[in-house]
């Protein structure tokens, strides 16, 4: 599948519930997996990105779904980057190789 590394940083009303946050990350895998995605590492950073989310999905649209779901509950905003692992960048490599 597959994966999305999304760099999120808390709203105001995300900071202000930072007591919450490892709930709200349960919560979270819970509404992925119910949409066909999966969690499978979330990470709270320190720098310029509070937390760093890492997302499998069947394709972009679920991607997009799972991430507008989680923004919409007004904890975090944002940025998502689709990743490549090691076997589909040989593809990759290979096709623009000829």
């Amino acid at each position: 599948m597959p994966t999305y590394v999304a760099l999120l940083n808390w709203t105001d009303q995300g900071i202000r519930n930072y007591k919450d946050t490892t709930e709200r990350a349960e919560a979270f895998a819970a509404a992925a997996q119910r949409l066909g995605a999966n969690l499978l590492n979330l990470y709270w950073t320190v720098g310029p990105y509070d937390l760093v989310a890492v997302v499998e999905a069947p394709d972009e649209e679920t991607a997009t779904a799972v991430l507008l779901q989680l923004g919409g509950v007004g904890n975090v905003r944002t940025t998502t980057l689709r990743a490549f692992g090691r076997e589909e960048m040989n593809r990759i490599v290979a096709k623009a190789a000829g």
